[in-house]
């Protein structure tokens, strides 16, 4: 195990948690805001959103998925040092972390059952930028309809058909987030 494992959970582990939990709450609820959450440090290419949001989000209860350069020995030290979730494949998967191009196909997460629906992946797609740029987004939590610079449009229009079952996502850049729940319609400018 590395000294970079032992390191890189939050100073202030209740009040950062709660600010943490806070901003992926607000992520979800307000599809196509922007926020900020910090606090977590995980090893590269890991960023201090997606750290922040395993921390808060992942235990020893949650499987995650670790796709493409997000599956380091450095990187699975770290998880099972700060959090304890058991890294899995995407067919087990409460949680996947990968750049978009890694998490390909999307189709091998689960989205839930009828009886189940919340027995589906949440995805934390890293991103090289986030922006309000880019896809209409339209549903609830948003007024009329907001902009957010997506990887695609057809996966997440795809997603959105599937409603109640579906992939939730959020994107990650630096310290900031995004989300994206399965109600969301996209569609293109």
């Amino acid at each position: 195990m590395s000294e970079q494992s032992l390191i890189g959970a939050f100073e202030t582990p209740p009040q950062d948690a709660a600010r943490a939990f806070r901003a992926a709450l607000e992520a979800l609820a307000r599809p196509g805001t922007i926020h900020e959450i910090k606090g977590g440090q995980a090893p590269a290419p890991v960023s201090e959103a997606a750290a922040s949001l395993m921390l808060t989000l992942c235990d020893p209860e949650t499987p995650l998925c670790l796709m493409g350069a997000h599956d380091t020995p450095e990187i699975r030290d770290w998880i099972a040092f700060q959090i304890g979730a058991p890294i899995v494949g995407p067919a087990k998967a409460m949680f996947a972390l990968g750049t978009w191009e890694a998490l390909q196909p999307v189709t091998a997460f689960p989205t839930g059952t009828a009886e189940y629906p919340d027995r589906s992946t949440t995805l934390i797609v890293e991103m090289e930028t986030l922006s309000h740029e880019g896809a209409r987004l339209t549903g609830p939590g948003i007024e009329t309809s907001a902009g957010l610079s997506l990887p695609a449009l057809e996966p997440f229009q795809m997603n959105a058909m599937l409603f109640p079952l579906g992939l939730d996502f959020y994107f990650t850049c630096g310290t900031q987030i995004a989300g994206l729940p399965r109600s969301t319609k996209v569609e293109a400018l």
